[in-house]
C-alpha cells in the first residue's frame, strides 16, 4: 500500500506539473531544490499513509472488519452519492480543525512549517508534510470505513477527489473554470484561488473541499491572487514569522 500511494503522488503530482509546464511554462522556474525537498517530504508521507491503508485493505478483505461492500444493492442506489459526501464532509471536517490546531505556534513549528515551507506551493506540495502531520491525515479515512459503509467503487471516488484536489490546490494557478470558484459553486467549494490565500496569509481559509466552516468559524477570507510579486518572495526566502499574530499563531 505504501507503494501504491507513493506511485499515486508521482503519478498525479507528475502530471499536473507536467500540465503546469505547458499552461503556464516558467511557473517553477528557480524552484527545483524546493521541488526536491517536497518529493522527498512527499514519499516519507506515502510510507505513513499506506500503513494505515494496508491495515484497511487486510481487514476488509480477510476479516470483514469493514464497512466497506461489494454488491452494488447491499444498499439503495440512492445511498452510493450520498456515502461520498459523508466521507467529504466528514474528512472535510477533519482536516479543518487539525489544520487549524496545527496553526498553533507549538504544533506549526515541531510539524506543520514543512508544508509552509514551500513558498510557492508547487504540485509536487500537497503531501509535502512533516510525519506528525502526514500521522493526523493518514487515519481519517481509514476510521471512516469502520464507520460509514461504502461501496468499493464510491471509496475509489473518494480517494480520488482527496487526491486531485491536495494537488490542484496547491499548483499556484487555477486549473477550474471561472464558475466554480467565482460563482455560486465557488462559494461553497474550495479550489487553488481559496487555498492560495491560505499559503499566502496563514490565518485564514482552512478547509480542504468545502467553505463551510471557514464561513461558520470566520476565517473565510475569499479567493487569493496568484501574485507574482509575492512568489519572488517566497522565492527569495521571505520569513514566515512576519505574518504571525502578535500572539504567536501563524
Amino acid at each position: 500500500m505504501t507503494l501504491i500511494v507513493g506511485l499515486r503522488y508521482l503519478a498525479s503530482s507528475g502530471a499536473f506539473a507536467l500540465a503546469t509546464r505547458a499552461v503556464r511554462p516558467g511557473l517553477y522556474a528557480g524552484l527545483d531544490k524546493q521541488i526536491r525537498r517536497e518529493i522527498g517530504w512527499s514519499l516519507a508521507s506515502a510510507a505513513i499513509y499506506g500503513a494505515p491503508a494496508g491495515i484497511v485493505a487486510w481487514g476488509w478483505r480477510d476479516r470483514g472488519w469493514t464497512q466497506i461492500y461489494t454488491d452494488v444493492h447491499a444498499w439503495p442506489l440512492w445511498y452510493l452519492p450520498l456515502s461520498v459526501l459523508f466521507y467529504l464532509a466528514a474528512h472535510d471536517t477533519w482536516f479543518y480543525w487539525t489544520h487549524r490546531w496545527m496553526h498553533r505556534p507549538g504544533p506549526f513549528k515541531l510539524a506543520h512549517a514543512v508544508h509552509h515551507a514551500s513558498r510557492p506551493p508547487t504540485a509536487w506540495a500537497a503531501m509535502a508534510f512533516h510525519p506528525v502531520e502526514a500521522l493526523t491525515g493518514a487515519v481519517v479515512i481509514p476510521l471512516l470505513v469502520f464507520v460509514i459503509p461504502i461501496h468499493v467503487g464510491a471509496l475509489g471516488l473518494v480517494l480520488g477527489i482527496m487526491t486531485v484536489m491536495g494537488v490542484t490546490n496547491h499548483m499556484g494557478w487555477e486549473i477550474f473554470p471561472r464558475f466554480m470558484w467565482r460563482g455560486a459553486i465557488g462559494e461553497w467549494l474550495i479550489t487553488a484561488s481559496h487555498h492560495q490565500r491560505h499559503h499566502a496569509e496563514y490565518r485564514c481559509n482552512y478547509g480542504l473541499y468545502f467553505r463551510f466552516w471557514d464561513r461558520l468559524c470566520g476565517t473565510d477570507r475569499g479567493v487569493g491572487a496568484f501574485d507574482p510579486a509575492a512568489r519572488r518572495v517566497g522565492r527569495a526566502g521571505g520569513d514566515p514569522a512576519r505574518e504571525r499574530r502578535p500572539g504567536g499563531e501563524p
